[in-house]
């Protein structure tokens, strides 16, 4: 009888993906999925920008297109990243989470060696699976990957030919690379030889502190990903990724094997709105004032239930129960029956090792709703009998398994 791939009988199910689908529920509050606050997406702008797109450029705008991406949206983006990046080595993708992947498809074989911080972005995890390579985790902090434990693992002879990190405001933690690390984690690629994938999803959405140069500033061992997704919508699944001359021309070919081109159309809308640049900037300030706003009622609402601290941007609040006996994973089940869901850092972990920690998402739901969700989470956190490891494996644990 026939079987799916050795690949596809191993791949976890998302675990953002899968709580996606519990914010249709009217009963819960979801500080799950990494989503952009529904009442900011521009739809007016969205409308009148493709107006103009298919008045200007008719059925141009509905045809098909380059793969590598339409060159006027793949001039402006280049300029827009800057520190190397030209046109001819940016390439317009599917979202972001198609960048990985096709990075990933152009650089690794089965067995290769990736390294990723602990814990990281599970949609990488996700995006990594399919090209059968190995997942090494280094262990991250509130200063973002400790690059002086992957040089111990190099020193000894780990050779990655990738390392995956979110610099800016990472998912899930919310911590931020610093620059020493940023410009040790460059020497260590060019040393060792490996190429950096620096996915930077939330880097516009700052509110304190400045805005640090990106990782390619100090090596060309680098592919950026970048997105629409969190600053225009989610929706329109566009995204971009810069890489080194000698990578984008396979990075180009693998996309033309996986769908061709991203959608022309929805490529000239995100171009006519980032070229509108008073707009966009205003824009990119209200979701930031908003978010600010929601942070910090969400940090001081869970003030005594989970030891959390506040990140200067992006969209997550990373939070520890005080008693690491609890386990995430169990808890979430109960947090359910109270109406309140969260993702578990077991999600995070390339291990899949069980956690006591928790990502909470502060940007879909408006302050009072923060404030009932942390009421819940409360509730559920402080009965004694719930979330508790029992001997032999604990609790059951629920179905768990980019929105995020």
């Amino acid at each position: 009888m026939l079987q799916p791939s050795r690949l596809a009988r191993t791949a976890r199910s998302s675990a953002v993906r899968d709580l996606l689908r519990l914010t249709e529920r009217p009963d819960v509050l979801s500080l799950a999925g990494g989503l952009p606050a529904p009442e900011l997406l521009p739809v007016d702008e969205l409308a009148a920008a493709t107006a103009r797109v298919l008045a200007a450029r008719g059925p141009a705008a509905l045809q098909y297109g380059p793969t590598e991406g339409i060159t006027a949206l793949r001039e402006l983006v280049a300029r827009r990243l800057g520190h190397g990046a030209t046109p001819d080595t940016t390439v317009v993708t599917t979202g972001s989470q198609q960048g990985l992947d096709l990075v990933a498809r152009a650089v690794l074989d089965p067995g290769d060696v990736v390294v990723t911080e602990v814990p990281t972005y599970l949609g990488a995890l996700g995006a990594l699976h399919w090209s059968g390579c190995r997942i090494v985790g280094v262990d991250g902090d509130a200063c973002g990957l400790r690059t002086d434990l992957l040089e111990e693992r190099l020193r000894a002879g780990l050779r990655p030919k990738l390392v995956y990190v979110v610099a800016d405001f990472a998912n899930p933690t919310g911590a931020t690379l610093s620059e020493q690390r940023r410009v040790h984690l460059a020497r260590l690629a060019d040393r060792f030889g490996f190429v950096i994938v620096e996915d930077d999803p939330y880097g516009s959405l700052r509110w304190r502190g400045m805005r640090l140069a990106p990782v390619r500033a100090w090596t060309d061992r680098v592919v950026t990903l970048g997105t629409a997704s969190k600053v225009v919508a989610p929706g329109l699944r566009v995204g971009w990724l810069t890489a080194p001359r000698w990578l984008a021309p396979s990075i180009v070919i693998a996309k033309q094997g996986a769908d061709l081109h991203t959608s022309t159309l929805n490529q000239w809308i995100v171009d006519e709105l980032l070229r509108d640049e008073r707009w966009f900037d205003a824009h990119v300030g209200r979701l930031v004032d908003s978010y600010a706003a929601r942070c910090a009622v969400l940090v001081e609402a869970l003030g005594g239930i989970l030891d959390v601290s506040a990140p200067d941007g992006g969209m997550f609040v990373w939070g520890a129960l005080a008693d690491p006996s609890i386990s995430a994973s169990a808890l979430l089940t109960d947090a359910l029956d109270r109406g309140v869901a969260f993702v578990p850092g077991t999600a995070f972990r390339p291990d899949g090792g069980d956690d006591h920690r928790l990502r909470l998402c502060f940007t879909t739901l408006d302050e009072a709703g923060l404030r009932d969700a942390a009421e819940r989470l409360a509730a559920t956190v402080s009965d004694p009998g719930r979330g508790a490891s029992a001997p032999g494996g604990g609790r059951p644990r629920a179905s768990a398994g980019r929105g995020g």
